[in-house]
């Protein structure tokens, strides 16, 4: 099947799962924007550890460096040392406010001086538990050296025309997003990954690769991995979507190959669907994993 067709097959599925507009108001992203800060300030009083325990949703996963869950990884640990400190710049909720994501800057610091730190960018995906409060779903990092320039902040509510009722089948919206992220891996690998991601990427997509400051804008990304000649061969391991079917994530393990060196990672990929109805990756991220 050729690269066109492979893709208007994954726009048609899509655009299937549309469902009636909703008159509600959509969530504000300031819900989400204040879970990060409120969990910034737990780390700080509590420490690592039993902040991350108090704000996990129960299936909740880090990569350390496979996909755990947080209560078991941090459970079984006394503590983890150090200070961290987390900025949310990047923030996004569904129109249901029941799914939602911030990413930033990090300085992780286990020591007194400057040389003890370790920078980075960070991405959290939230979900709401039973009493509508955002929980830890997914917290995924990339180390890389102290950014050059403040990152700025970008903050957006759901889109009006995006919203849509809650679903009646959310086992359905899953699938949809599972089948999307297969798509996308499979052509990435038997077609060309660069083509891939100029049909997936958002114009305002976001590229995190370890050792580099997150890229923003479907350009800049195309070119950075025209530029590093990669190719990406991945399997989706799990993904989820939002009841009101305009925002979603999934993840997985990825090949990435650059000349000769094949290296193993972790991916997260935070998907949001178009006023055509197509689901684009709004962000990804990648963790190195040691290779087998």
């Amino acid at each position: 099947m050729s690269m066109k067709n492979i893709i208007f097959a994954a726009i048609v599925f899509s655009g299937f799962t549309t469902v009636t507009l909703a008159q509600t108001a959509p969530a504000s992203v300031n819900k989400v924007v204040t879970a990060e800060e409120s969990f910034n300030k737990l780390v700080a009083r509590k420490g690592i550890k039993d902040g991350f325990l108090e704000v996990t949703d129960p299936e909740g996963i880090v990569f350390k460096p496979n996909a755990v869950k947080i209560t078991d990884f941090y459970k079984n640990i006394d503590k983890q040392p150090g200070t961290l400190k987390c900025e949310p710049k990047l923030a996004r909720i569904s129109a249901a406010g029941d799914l939602a994501f911030t990413a930033g800057p990090y300085v992780y610091q286990n020591g007194k001086t400057d040389d003890d730190k370790v920078f980075g960018d960070y991405v959290s995906i939230w979900r709401t538990d039973t009493e509508n409060k955002l929980k830890l779903l997914i917290n995924l990092g990339i180390q890389h050296p102290e950014a050059e320039q403040v990152a700025t902040t970008d903050f957006k509510d759901p889109e009006p025309q995006k919203k849509a009722e809650v679903s009646k089948d959310p086992f359905n919206g899953k699938n949809i997003i599972l089948a999307t992220d297969k798509t996308f891996n499979h052509t990435a690998s038997t077609v060309s990954t660069l083509a891939t991601y100029k049909e997936f990427l958002s114009p305002e997509g976001r590229f995190y690769f370890p050792g580099f400051e997150p890229i923003t804008g479907q350009d800049k990304i195309l070119k950075f991995i025209g530029n590093e000649a990669i190719s990406i061969s991945a399997e989706t391991v799990n993904a989820g979507r939002s009841l009101s079917n305009d925002l979603a994530y999934s993840y997985g393990r990825a090949r990435i190959k650059k000349g000769n060196i094949v290296s193993n990672y972790n991916y997260v990929r935070i998907w949001e669907i178009d006023k055509g109805h197509k689901w684009n990756i709004l962000l990804e991220i990648f963790s190195a994993i040691e290779n087998d």
